[in-house]
């Protein structure tokens, strides 16, 4: 059975970009850690907005070709399946392999996928992830927190309204500063 994680970048004080992740360009050693961490993922679940800004690891090839590095996460990208969870965007108007257009997320549906799967999934985008948090679909949010502060500016990295208790599994300091925090999410029975 594979395990929903959270994976995201984020600001000391919270938040992501809206749609601008300059602030979180990635170092050699930060581009190593996600792509480790989504290389033992076979599928990805995705907001609009979070897959658009994802999907340049296929739809621009010259990405990978500025380091070794960006070559194994695109590779790594367009190796897993990705769920585009969507009212907006048609199958259409997917660019990328391997990748479906559901309207909604349907948490039978994930609750199947998780228990079928022999790897574990990510899900990306804060709304998206919030709403499986409140569904009690996520097992794991993985922060890697930037040292940077928005001052209260871009989209909450957790949205409010969704309490649940975590426990620290895991840290690790880079020497950028970025500080990756991997946390189990303690279900209530």
């Amino acid at each position: 059975m594979g395990q929903l994680i959270y994976v995201t970048p984020t600001s000391l004080d919270g938040f992501i970009g809206d749609g601008d992740y300059s602030w979180a360009e990635p170092d050699p050693e930060f581009l190593a850690a996600v792509t480790a961490t989504v290389a033992q993922a076979g599928t990805y679940l995705y907001g609009r907005r979070t897959y658009e800004t994802m999907m340049v690891w296929e739809t621009i090839p010259e990405l990978a070709e500025q380091s070794d590095g960006d070559a194994t996460f695109a590779a790594t990208w367009q190796a897993a399946d990705k769920i585009v969870f969507s009212s907006t965007m048609a199958q259409a108007d997917v660019p990328t392999q391997r990748t479906r257009v559901e309207p909604h997320l349907d948490v039978g549906a994930v609750r199947e996928l998780k228990a079928a799967s022999r790897t574990d999934l990510t899900i990306g985008g804060p709304a998206l992830a919030a709403e499986a948090m409140r569904l009690d679909l996520v097992d794991v949010v993985q922060l890697f927190w930037f040292p940077v502060l928005f001052g209260g500016g871009g989209i909450p990295v957790l949205s409010a309204g969704v309490r649940r208790q975590l426990r620290l599994r895991d840290e690790r300091r880079f020497a950028s500063g970025v500080v990756q925090a991997t946390y189990d999410v303690l279900f209530q029975s």
